[in-house]
């Protein structure tokens, strides 16, 4: 029912957000007589304001047309090497006609980037891609939102997630690849190449987990403590609806994105609050780039997709409720998770000094469980002054968290990590690369 109230709701408020964005263009354009008038600036800037925060938002574009490659300015295009029900495997093909260039781009490693299923668009990532294409060949996992799946594909559960992710690293190249992951896939990644290398399978010559939960308990933040402290049938009987009959996905049961994007912006919302503020008066002012910059964050932010239920569930009963991972008492299927079986994948952990969705020493914890790595090959980063979105997207990410990754990545391409180079499972703790950290 809550799901179709919302969609009424918006519904009701998409003719009042079109109406607003016309009239604050009456109030703007040049040839407008009402543009003319005493407070034309500000009742301009009022109306699109009400436009934006009416408007529904759909998934944005990576828009990625082009990147520079040692000064050469080369051509981006998207493609779809494999789909699958909920997720298409994205690649970002580079062009040039460079012959030297064109020798360089064959010869950079193959990067996986697996990006959050947690509520906002695989887009989210756009800033991280951009930067590893100019080193890097790069693919990414592109979620697909849970009501446009229809019902006859079935459900989706996290060992599903795990078992897409060793698909697409199958299809990369195990023995080539290597994986970043981002946020909540830190978890689901890490349980994908145990298995892989449990299995005996080639596992990647390289993991970076950036921000994600790979142990809960650690510095809790407000994210952790609602999946910890409600229960697990809490969960299913609140936050789980149906999908309405508008949708391809008509009956799926979802954890909807406009109630995980209500959650982010009850977090901190006097912080979201001054930012529509500001945007009211760079308007008012005729800041058009911090106006453009403001449009860009919020295009993104607000725009949200379906969770599957079974994966959401899932997901919350694993990783922030039984701690199956670190408890050594995680099954996929029926094979037991075992992280201390990967020896031949070199490990980078990032964590963010004020990240407040992962907490410090989450992220990190994968060191203790990966106890088959020898030490020498397991590093730490602490970004210093960076949130959580602060170690994939923005200055912190390009010009701090980016070059540690860079030189990890590069540094096992040249030099793969083998399996037989593990010699010992008790290890000290993992070299931190940051000076918070000693």
């Amino acid at each position: 029912m809550l799901y179709q109230l919302y969609e009424t709701q918006r519904a009701l408020m998409s003719p009042f957000s079109e109406f607003a964005s016309a009239a604050a263009k009456l109030y703007s354009h040049p040839l407008s007589p009402f543009a003319h008038s005493p407070m034309a600036a500000r009742f301009s800037a009022g109306l699109d304001l009400m436009h934006r925060l009416a408007k529904d938002y759909e998934k944005p574009e990576f828009d990625i047309r082009g990147v520079d490659v040692d000064g050469v300015e080369v051509a981006v295009q998207e493609l779809v090497p494999l789909e699958k029900p909920f997720c298409r495997l994205l690649r970002f093909k580079r062009y040039t006609d460079d012959p030297a260039v064109l020798a360089k781009m064959k010869s950079q490693p193959t990067v996986l980037v697996v990006a959050p299923l947690s509520g906002h668009h695989s887009t989210l990532l756009r800033d991280t891609v951009k930067s590893l294409l100019r080193d890097h060949k790069v693919y990414i996992t592109d979620w697909t939102d849970a009501r446009m799946v229809s019902l006859d594909e079935g459900p989706f559960h996290l060992d599903d997630y795990v078992n897409y992710v060793q698909e697409f690293i199958r299809h990369v190249g195990a023995d080539q690849a290597h994986v970043i992951s981002v946020c909540q896939p830190t978890v689901p990644v890490l349980a994908a190449i145990s298995l892989m290398a449990s299995r005996g399978e080639p596992t990647p010559r390289s993991m970076t987990m950036m921000g994600g939960p790979i142990d809960a308990r650690k510095s809790p933040t407000a994210v952790n403590n609602l999946a910890m402290n409600k229960s697990h049938s809490w969960f299913e009987n609140n936050v789980i609806c149906r999908v309405p009959p508008n949708f391809p996905g008509a009956g799926r049961a979802v954890y909807p994105g406009f109630l995980q994007h209500t959650g982010f912006v009850a977090m901190n919302p006097d912080r979201h609050l001054s930012s529509h503020y500001d945007y009211f008066l760079d308007l008012v002012r005729g800041d058009d780039d911090s106006a453009e910059a403001h449009r860009k964050f919020y295009d993104e932010y607000n725009a949200v997709l379906d969770m599957p239920a079974e994966y959401y569930l899932d997901t919350i009963k694993t990783v922030f409720q039984d701690f199956a991972l670190v408890n050594g008492t995680w099954t996929v299927g029926h094979e037991l998770v075992r992280p201390q079986d990967i020896s031949g994948t070199a490990l980078l952990t990032v964590e963010g000094e004020l990240d407040d969705i992962s907490g410090a020493g989450q992220t990190r914890a994968a060191h203790e469980l990966c106890s088959g790595i020898p030490s020498s090959h397991q590093y730490h980063y602490d970004a210093i002054g960076a949130g959580h979105y602060g170690i994939f997207s923005g200055r912190r990410w390009r010009e701090m968290v980016y070059p540690e990754v860079r030189s990890f990545i590069a540094k096992y391409d040249a030099a793969p990590l083998t399996a037989s180079a593990a010699t010992s499972s008790k290890r000290p703790a993992a070299r931190s690369r940051s000076k918070a950290t000693t």
